[in-house]
């Protein structure tokens, strides 16, 4: 269990992310996925009723004993509340109502912030949108972890601890790596989410609240969906630094799963990304894939050359520009 892991620093290249060639490449020879570049509306439907769902849950646990609070915030708020904070990565790419109507989609990620109890949507889009443009960019890309998370969580039980604090992390490394001054929409997203914290505790009391905050946290900890953050570019193999993941837990996730395909294209909503495979199989069958992420978290832990320095990471070069 101490076993202490080889890599002592992050895998520095010097070429370009792969994903804008390989896009080029695939809409010269399969023009017909600029088809998919479309918004899903079934998005608003599903993120609506997911709401509604959490709503109804804050109720039900009101008068329960706590141990089956922190039960039901793991089994089922959990799955609900990582669920969310996927169609919140859906709505920042203005895949509800479409780039035309781009402040639709800020309220709308605001409003499906809300079950969630901490204010997430509109700073995650900023920094979400660097992650993309700017593909393991040191002092940019902060899906890209800390040095010090990476010399520090070296052994197996390090490791085992930095995926249950993962939220603790995505939550704090924006401020060390690449600090952003705060903008009036992240102003309004916490005071709307305070607002709601605040009328939830008036309604149904502080069993609710903290159903509500454990089940965001818990599922952004260890949880078998929390395997996606690291599945998706973390180096298991030696050059390869966007994977995707073709498990089931793809119905929950808005085909999260489908990174390399996101990456390639993401305009394109989630739901119609298993088209992109079909229609260019070609380019994407042959690439490193998962099908469990729940193993992705065991090897992670014990592989002893596996830790949070896996990543590729780049010196930029020329005008960087940030949201």
């Amino acid at each position: 269990m101490g076993n202490t892991v080889a890599r002592d620093d992050f895998e520095w290249v010097y070429t370009d992310q792969p994903h804008a060639d390989r896009r080029k490449e695939i809409l010269a020879k399969h023009p017909e996925i600029k088809a998919l570049m479309k918004p899903d509306s079934n998005l608003i439907w599903v993120v609506v009723l997911m709401v509604l769902a959490q709503l109804v849950a804050f109720y039900l646990v009101k008068d329960l004993d706590w141990k089956w609070v922190m039960f039901w915030a793991y089994v089922f708020g959990s799955c609900i509340s990582h669920s969310m904070t996927l169609a919140i990565h859906e709505i920042s790419h203005n895949s509800a109502f479409g780039n035309n109507k781009a402040m639709w989609n800020r309220w709308f990620g605001i409003f499906a912030n809300l079950p969630l109890g901490i204010p997430y949507s509109i700073s995650f889009k900023r920094y979400h949108m660097d992650h993309h443009r700017y593909l393991g960019g040191d002092g940019i890309d902060v899906d890209i972890p800390t040095n010090f998370e990476g010399w520090f969580f070296c052994t197996r039980f390090r490791k085992f601890m930095w995926i249950v604090l993962q939220p603790l992390f995505y939550a704090i490394r924006p401020l060390c790596i690449n600090p952003k001054p705060i903008t009036r929409l992240e102003i309004i997203n916490l005071l709307a989410q305070f607002s709601f914290d605040v009328v939830i505790y008036y309604l149904w009391g502080v069993k609710s609240v903290c159903y509500m905050l454990a089940g965001s946290v818990l599922g952004l900890g260890l949880h078998p969906i929390s395997g996606h953050f690291i599945a998706e570019h973390y180096m298991f193999l030696k050059g390869h630094e966007t994977y995707s993941y073709y498990g089931p837990l793809n119905l929950l996730t808005f085909n999260v799963g489908y990174h390399n395909e996101h990456h390639d294209f993401p305009n394109i909503p989630g739901k119609s990304l298993p088209l992109v495979k079909k229609i260019a199989a070609e380019y994407y069958d042959n690439l490193p894939q998962y099908n469990s992420w729940i193993r992705v978290l065991y090897d992670f832990v014990m592989d002893d050359t596996i830790s949070p320095y896996s990543r590729m990471k780049r010196q930029l070069k020329g005008e960087v520009k940030q949201d």
